[in-house]
């Protein structure tokens, strides 16, 4: 996809810049900080795409995209989750972020993470239970 793939196809196959879902601007200070791993790295070292982008400097930007699906269902005690003492959450799904480096009508680096599929417990465990906001707010002030 890197040096081959036009801006105007990345619609096509998911990644819509312009829509605005999902997706974020990288401005170019940002870009270079995230994929220069250190100011010591020659040049020539590094991707041929990121070596462009660096060249293009603020013609270049980068689009963060974001996916991901979550089901979230309680779980344990109704009346201990109702009073805020003990709440359980299985948390389900999966997500996936891709990086996307442009200049121009060309897309010059891309790099993707992602977790295909996420089953997590989360524990909230308040022992005073409606009263625990108040103690933790009192403990803030004292301090």
């Amino acid at each position: 996809m890197a040096l081959q793939t036009r801006t105007s196809e990345l619609k096509n196959i998911g990644f819509d810049p312009v829509d605005g879902r999902n997706v974020t601007l990288i401005p170019y200070p940002e870009i270079v900080g995230r994929l220069v791993p250190n100011p010591g790295v020659p040049l020539a070292k590094l991707d041929p795409g990121i070596r462009q982008c660096i060249e293009a400097q603020t013609t270049c930007r980068g689009y963060q995209f974001h996916f991901e699906r979550q089901h979230r269902q309680r779980e344990g005690s109704f009346w201990l989750d109702f009073l805020n003492v003990r709440r359980t959450t299985k948390v389900t799904g999966w997500w996936f972020d891709a990086l996307i480096v442009i200049s121009g009508d060309t897309v010059l680096f891309r790099n993707f993470a992602g977790q295909a599929y996420t089953d997590r417990i989360e524990q909230q465990n308040n022992p005073l239970g409606p009263l625990q906001s108040g103690a933790d707010a009192a403990a803030v002030a004292v301090h």
